[in-house]
């Protein structure tokens, strides 16, 4: 296995020498990651700096990739012999501890300037350094990124991290690259290329930890050859060691440095493997794990059961951000679970009152994109608006007009409360809205059966900065006609935004169209007329009846026979030309036979001439 191994990296590295037509030759670390005109306004200088121009000759720009440089000791002689050096520090442990107390970056370089790192404390540098920069804010680590670079020590450190590099154990060396990537040394710089060959080099040596720390650096890490020999190594080490992976964490990033690339009959042994150790995750590896699922673009259903089954046991011990990824994450997967999205509704809804307005929104929003009703969640806010509209701000609105549109918002004893206190807001942000934000909000409104005459006026001017939105128009357009509001003045939308008719369509669904007209063919005085998904049957009995069956497939809230907003405004306008709805649902009719889908169709649109049992499936289907 070694030799396949060694045979496969060596045929992978050999595009990947040090000379690369594709990599930068001259240009410096200042110029890639971070940009002069980003720090304009925040530069500063440190008492180190006098120091330093006083101790260094020369800055020495290595990492640039025009020549092979030459090791320059010149400067040493400004530096403490290793011996002088020891007897200050007087053990490593000693320079450890200094080096734990530095506060930021130049701290540490201010440290390699009076003394000789070794090897192994090159790479301690490093990883202090980008831990000195993580809890800082983005003005802080700017500011402070900035004065490393302008820091002379720091081309002196780099120079010693890639001479030492040969010389670096294997968990140094992940530490040091990405410690060097996070802080923004470029990714063709020389030093980072010399690092990956290294690391293609030593690949059999690295440890899980160590293959981890390289996946998550590789993840971040521009496209080269260097960088693409090291995956492609990394994927034959991942794939001969994976029944050796005892670590749920370390075999998580395998997976997400693998992506959605990673062959199919791989990601089968990464599922297995993942299923083999479930008895070992925490609750964060449930979490990571659905989103590593989703990097990978790999569905994996008793992979997700497990990991929904153990976030909700612990539901209310997950921060805001993780449990708004495992939904998005969801989404990305197709996966839904209606436990799992009841349970997060109804915590969500317990901290109304402690989260912010927009992380109530973004989980309003990430349960809408799942086609999730929340209702716990959606009334418990519809309060909150009710109580406080102007806390929201423009986009707020738009959010969650969009998110209660979308679901069919139908608490009917507050819906009117609601919808006023959302049109105040609304006409407060008029004079700011551009014509396109005033379309959505209209539309949105009119989906609910709202129609705040203001909006709808303003409306009308923004009209002609609009185009290819047939679509919302048509339905803005339909709203007016039909549902009739009263306004202060008649209101249309003119013919020139609605767009063509729409061209005859063939049946909507075949087997549909044989069944109903299978269930017709005894029935007198009846009449079968078909319109795209909407097929109308008139009938005569006692007295004159017409029924549409309405083909509703993905058309409710998840997990229940609440319809979404396009099909409830399809059944509202159908009530009011005088039809009696019958919804039809893919997934319960193409399981059955033709005789069998006729009978219950039959017992549908018919449902006197037939017993209770499909009654009660009348009721489940019908508007």
């Amino acid at each position: 296995c070694g030799n396949v191994l060694r045979r496969g990296l060596l045929f992978c590295s050999r595009g990947s020498v040090l000379q690369q037509r594709a990599v930068p030759l001259t240009q410096s670390v200042k110029d890639f990651n971070l940009p002069r005109q980003q720090f304009s306004e925040i530069r500063g200088t440190r008492r180190s700096q006098t120091c330093l121009a006083r101790n260094v000759v020369r800055p020495v720009r290595f990492y640039s990739q025009d020549r092979i440089h030459s090791e320059d000791r010149g400067e040493e002689e400004h530096r403490l012999s290793p011996l002088a050096a020891a007897a200050q520090l007087q053990s490593s442990s000693a320079f450890l501890e200094r080096l734990r107390l530095c506060g930021s970056p130049s701290d540490v370089l201010d440290i390699t300037c009076h003394y000789l790192p070794t090897v192994r404390q090159v790479s301690n540098c490093l990883t202090q350094m980008w831990s000195t920069t993580k809890k800082m804010s983005d003005e802080q680590r700017l500011h402070e990124l900035r004065l490393m670079f302008d820091h002379p020590a720091f081309d002196r450190l780099l120079q010693d991290a890639m001479n030492g590099a040969t010389r670096m154990r294997t968990d140094d060396i992940a530490y040091s690259l990405i410690a060097m990537v996070k802080l923004g040394v470029p990714h063709r710089s020389r030093v980072v290329q010399t690092y990956l060959r290294h690391c293609q080099g030593k690949l059999n040596d690295f440890d899980e930890k160590g293959l981890s720390i390289l996946a998550s650096c590789l993840a971040q890490i521009e496209d080269s050859p260097n960088a693409a020999a090291l995956k492609e190594g990394m994927r034959l080490v991942v794939e001969a060691r994976l029944p050796k992976i005892k670590n749920v964490l370390a075999l998580q990033t395998m997976m997400r440095l693998l992506g959605k690339d990673a062959p199919l009959d791989l990601k089968r042994k990464l599922e297995g493997k993942a299923l083999s150790m479930t008895d070992q995750f925490s609750l964060p590896n449930t979490q990571y794990m659905i989103s590593t699922m989703a990097t990978m673009g790999f569905y994996s259903k008793p992979l997700l059961d497990i990991c929904s089954e153990k976030i909700k046991e612990n539901i209310y011990g997950i921060p805001f951000n993780r449990l708004l990824t495992v939904l998005r994450s969801c989404r990305e997967l197709h996966y839904r679970d209606l436990g799992l999205l009841t349970d997060i509704s109804d915590y969500v809804a317990s901290m109304i009152d402690i989260w912010s307005n927009k992380q109530l929104i973004l989980f309003l929003s990430a349960l809408e994109n799942l086609a999730f009703y929340p209702a716990t969640l959606i009334e418990a806010y519809a309060e909150k608006v009710i109580t406080n509209p102007d806390a929201l701000t423009l986009k707020d609105i738009l959010c969650v007009l969009k998110v209660y549109s979308s679901l069919n918002y139908d608490v009917q004893h507050q819906r009117q409360q609601f919808l006023d206190s959302l049109s105040r807001a609304v006409d407060s942000y008029l004079p700011k809205m551009t014509g396109f934000e005033l379309l959505k909000t209209i539309y949105h409104l009119c989906v609910l059966g709202h129609f705040p005459p203001a909006p709808l006026q303003q409306l009308l001017v923004a009209l002609r900065f609009l185009h290819n939105q047939e679509r919302m128009f048509q339905t803005v357009d339909l709203c007016l006609h039909l549902d009739r509001p009263p306004l202060p003045i008649p209101l249309t939308v003119p013919s020139c935004l609605l767009g063509d008719a729409a061209p005859a369509s063939p049946p909507a669904r075949p087997w549909l169209s044989q069944s109903l007209r299978r269930v017709l063919e005894d029935q007198a005085d009846t009449m079968l007329q078909e319109i795209c998904y909407l097929f109308n049957v008139d009938t005569v009995f006692s007295s004159f009846t017409r029924i549409a069956v309405i083909y509703a497939a993905h058309a409710f809230c998840y997990g229940t026979s609440h319809p979404r907003g396009p099909l409830a405004v399809k059944i509202r306008h159908l009530k009011i030309l005088g039809y009696d709805g019958v919804l039809v649902l893919d997934q319960e009719l193409l399981s059955m036979s033709e005789p069998k889908r006729a009978e219950f169709l039959r017992g549908c649109i018919f449902p006197e001439h037939h017993g209770s049992d499909t009654q009660a499936k009348t009721e489940l289907l019908g508007s």
